[in-house]
């Protein structure tokens, strides 16, 4: 028999599949954040040297909930990253950055 606790752990449980053709993952060198009253809007891009145009690759929406877990979980894993590899450099040369504000232009 089994007791609450197990009942509620198998109830939470996720099965998560990731198909090959995700799992091959999209390279993106450039991220443009927006945000709403109900959602955070993530774009990733890839900037190519010398070409003048960029194409969004993949939209992320999540919930601010969400956005915050996911904040959190990401700061927790550079943390973790830099005690086994050392402090990861910001660069200062120009080039793709990060940039905050609503998106623009054709995606």
């Amino acid at each position: 028999m089994k007791n609450g606790n197990d009942a509620q752990s198998e109830a939470q449980q996720l099965n998560i599949e990731l198909t090959e053709e995700i799992a091959e993952g999209v390279y993106s060198n450039l991220v443009m954040l927006a945000h709403s009253s109900e959602e955070f809007i993530l774009d990733f891009i890839r900037v190519m040297p010398g070409v003048p145009k960029a194409r969004v690759k993949s939209r992320i929406i999540v919930s601010p909930p969400h956005a915050k877990r996911l904040l959190r979980a990401l700061s927790d894993n550079i943390d973790r990253y830099e005690r086994a590899h050392g402090e990861i450099e910001e660069t200062t040369s120009p080039g793709p950055a990060v940039h905050f504000g609503m998106p623009s232009g054709e995606a």
